[in-house]
């Protein structure tokens, strides 16, 4: 899988194991207390958990780890009981082949993102025996975003990084913390893994790599050529919408990528191309239709 790597980045001879480039932002705005310490060790304890485990056996340079970002908004902190009730917001994205431009990946906002932690915390990863929320949450989320982005480089190729989150949704649950509940919310952890996985979404699944290794990457070579499959890909999205129309995952696919479909397709294009792209974007997520006008231009 690292084949499509090396296509897009000229030859280092740095390999690391860690596969992640983690920024992680803490916001307290919403707290009252002057107490900083546990909010700097929770930030620091996390991008440290998150860069420096293993998750996979691939080796990956410098210039190939997967950037992403968890900005975590605490809620309400409770001291006595060290609990903290969270919403994670947390984006990831990769480059687009000879430009400079990154491209989300996945974006998903998380409010029930809540753990236990004090300063004097370890995080450490084990699954085979998870008795920590936070790590779980954070394990799971660094799987699917391994899993996103070798999706986006070649068919399919994510899955078994996928399935490591898929345990750990399954092995958590006794810890009876929200977001992990199978049929609670179609848009918790559970439920958007569970869809993406789904033998019903594989065109979804399919999208993903046409999208970005077909559609992006070859613009820069041909931009006709890539934003036809930008436009097949997104016919895959619309088609995996009618399999599953409870699905959240193609509404959020709008929402991360609106201005990127916009700046694609506005002063591009067929008129007919146009057309067919409105259509499918509107169908899918009528909250955008003000902003899905600007294709047509």
């Amino acid at each position: 899988m690292l084949f499509s790597y090396f296509m897009i980045f000229p030859f280092s001879q740095s390999l690391h194991a860690q596969e992640l480039n983690a920024k992680v932002v803490v916001n307290t705005a919403q707290i009252s207390n002057t107490k900083t310490e546990v909010f700097d060790a929770l930030k620091e304890k996390v991008g440290a958990f998150l860069n420096e485990h293993q998750w996979t056996d691939m080796q990956f340079r410098d210039v190939e780890k997967i950037e992403c970002n968890f900005n975590i908004t605490v809620n309400t902190w409770n001291e006595a009981e060290n609990s903290f009730k969270c919403t994670l917001l947390m984006t990831c994205s990769r480059p687009v082949f000879n430009s400079s431009y990154n491209t989300t990946l996945y974006s998903v906002k998380d409010g029930d993102f809540q753990f236990n932690f004090q300063t004097t915390d370890q995080l450490e990863w084990n699954p085979e025996y998870i008795d920590n929320n936070l790590t779980a949450m954070l394990a799971y989320y660094a799987y699917v975003i391994i899993g996103y982005d070798m999706d986006s480089m070649s068919p399919m190729g994510g899955t078994p990084y996928l399935q490591k989150a898929e345990d750990v949704v399954t092995n958590v649950q006794s810890l009876g913390f929200p977001g992990w509940g199978s049929f609670n919310d179609p848009k918790n952890r559970f439920g958007l893994l569970n869809d993406y996985l789904d033998g019903s979404m594989e065109d979804y699944r399919t999208m993903v790599y046409k999208y970005h290794r077909e559609g992006l990457d070859q613009m820069a070579d041909n931009v006709e050529e890539g934003r036809k499959a930008v436009t097949e890909a997104l016919e895959l999205l619309e088609a995996s919408k009618s399999a599953r129309t409870m699905s959240q995952l193609p509404v959020l696919f709008t929402e991360y990528k609106r201005d990127e479909l916009i700046n694609i397709y506005s002063g591009h294009g067929t008129s007919k191309e146009k057309e067919t792209v409105y259509d499918i974007l509107f169908g899918i997520n009528t909250a955008l239709s003000e902003q899905w006008e600007k294709l047509k231009k």
